[in-house]
């Protein structure tokens, strides 16, 4: 990053419709290795946070026989994944409580934080006595490690986002930030292919006795390794510079008046989140127990499927985040809410054959479209939002729209299934999830891949993209305008003239 000890970056004056000004200093340089190193670090702290996260979903069917015995097939899943669900309840809390740590604090205190609380909470599941010894006390106490997970989670993936979005470059952030859902990705397969060998070498009740304790205790070493690269990282370029550049006399903004400036954005942002956590809470959260406890599948077999349609997703999701960067997100948001319109229910009806073919086939359809937004996503989201806020707001909605949405989609498709004896309500979910994303990124959503973040200058890699944004700098600074608005809106009236 460039010196900005000579100049200050200025932010636009309140009321000031004036033409944005542009200083050479103001650019930021990112170094190429620097990027990398930060999309890897984080990736990998996340691939951790998301192992730990992804074995409760993966070993949903043998907690339901441990925790809840006395209820039997789809009433016990439905309480295991109330369990999953409740979580979700307090991730709100976590993204309020640690996204406006991480707007004062920086984006890597935050993260190293909420890394370390996730891991203790998840060794702790695994120390838990079951129902058998302790009775109703072992699923309060499940109950109560949940929620940890829950509230450190509420901080975490929102700051992931946030910070390998502000340490890469404008005209390659869709490609980098891609490799945040990578390391979702690894650490769901890490979680699922240990449950899964664990399952073929131990078998069904040696699991329920004892084995499925053995990921929960493998995931503390496994923190200590994410806790190590979190704290190795440097802060991001753009929260440097707005710090810098902040003025310590200006009062802080109340939370009151942060939603009336922001709501629409905000509104748009739960929508993204809505069908990206739907789609892929169906897929990589609920799909293993839906082979096995709706379908019938083998449980071995059913998390074997997923695992091979995560391998082949990995390449996907990179190939996606390029893309964006060259057609556009917007583009890429659309092909993936117009693919799963007009295929989930032929995916469904294909999971549902009984052919090991075609159950593969229809997996492999809806997970492809769940990397059109894997892709875009951790670009996509705090793109939407100004530095001073980023951290702040969008761990806010993330989590609310994640709780509302996705958290609790195993837990609603197991009811409906329970409730309605149709199979097909997974695919009806989509359809209508599908419509409404498609609706709200095709009129409200503008497309931000190649420009700079809102309330940021740009980034560059080379010294010789600087004149060409120096000549156009309303367009470098394309979010200018809007941010004057915004400011206006919560200005007095003598301010405004």
């Amino acid at each position: 990053m460039n010196s900005h000890e000579k100049h200050k970056y200025q932010w636009p004056l309140i009321g000031k419709r004036s033409k944005p000004k542009l200083h050479q200093d103001d650019i930021t340089i990112v170094d190429a290795s620097m990027a990398r190193k930060a999309v890897v670090a984080t990736a990998l702290g996340n691939a951790m946070e998301w192992f730990d996260f992804g074995i409760y979903s993966y070993l949903a069917v043998v907690i339901g026989k441990v925790f809840f015995p006395s209820l039997s097939g789809s009433v016990q899943l439905i309480y295991t994944f109330a369990t999953f669900s409740i979580a979700f309840v307090v991730r709100p809390f976590g993204g309020l409580f640690f996204g406006r740590l991480g707007d004062r604090w920086g984006r890597k205190k935050v993260l190293t934080i909420t890394l370390l609380m996730m891991a203790i909470s998840t060794l702790c599941i695994g120390l838990i006595p079951s129902y058998a010894s302790i009775g109703v006390t072992a699923s309060v106490l499940l109950l109560l490690a949940r929620l940890v997970q829950g509230f450190s989670t509420g901080g975490e993936y929102s700051g992931a986002m946030t910070f390998i979005a502000e340490s890469t470059p404008d005209k390659r952030r869709g490609f980098l930030s891609s490799g945040l859902e990578v390391g979702t990705l690894i650490g769901y397969i890490a979680g699922s292919g240990l449950v899964t060998l664990l399952t073929y070498l131990l078998g069904s009740e040696q699991m329920v006795a004892w084995g499925w304790r053995i990921p929960f205790f493998v995931a503390a070493p496994i923190g200590l390794v994410g806790l190590y690269l979190r704290r190795h990282l440097e802060e991001t370029p753009a929260f440097e510079a707005m710090e810098k550049a902040k003025d310590e006399n200006k009062p802080k903004v109340p939370l009151r008046e942060l939603f009336s400036k922001h709501w629409k954005v905000m509104l748009i942002c739960t929508v993204l989140v809505f069908f990206f956590n739907v789609v892929d809470y169906m897929i990589l959260s609920y799909m293993p127990s839906h082979l096995t406890a709706v379908l019938g599948y083998g449980e071995a077999e059913g998390l074997l499927l997923i695992l091979i349609v995560m391998f082949i997703m990995i390449p996907i999701v990179l190939a996606m985040g390029y893309f964006s960067d060259r057609i556009g997100n917007k583009r890429i948001m659309q092909i993936g809410l117009a693919g799963l319109l007009v295929l989930s229910l032929p995916a469904f009806l294909w999971i549902g054959s009984g052919k090991l073919g075609l159950v593969f086939l229809g997996l492999l359809i809806l997970a492809v479209f769940l990397t059109c937004f894997e892709g875009t996503m951790p670009s996509v989201l705090p793109a939407l939002f100004f530095t001073d806020v980023r951290y702040g707001l969008l761990a806010i909605t993330y989590n609310i729209s994640a709780s509302l949405f996705g958290g609790t989609t195993p837990l609603v498709m197991a009811w409906l299934i329970n409730l309605t004896k149709n199979n097909l309500v997974p695919a009806y979910f989509l359809i209508a999830t599908s419509i409404i994303g498609l609706v709200v990124v095709t009129l409200w959503f503008t497309e931000t891949s190649g420009k700079a973040l809102r309330g940021s200058p740009p980034a560059v890699t080379e010294k010789h993209e600087i004149k060409e944004l120096l000549d156009e700098p309303e367009e470098a600074l394309w979010w200018h305008e809007e941010h004057a608005m915004i400011q206006e809106s919560g200005a007095a009236p003598e301010e405004r003239k």
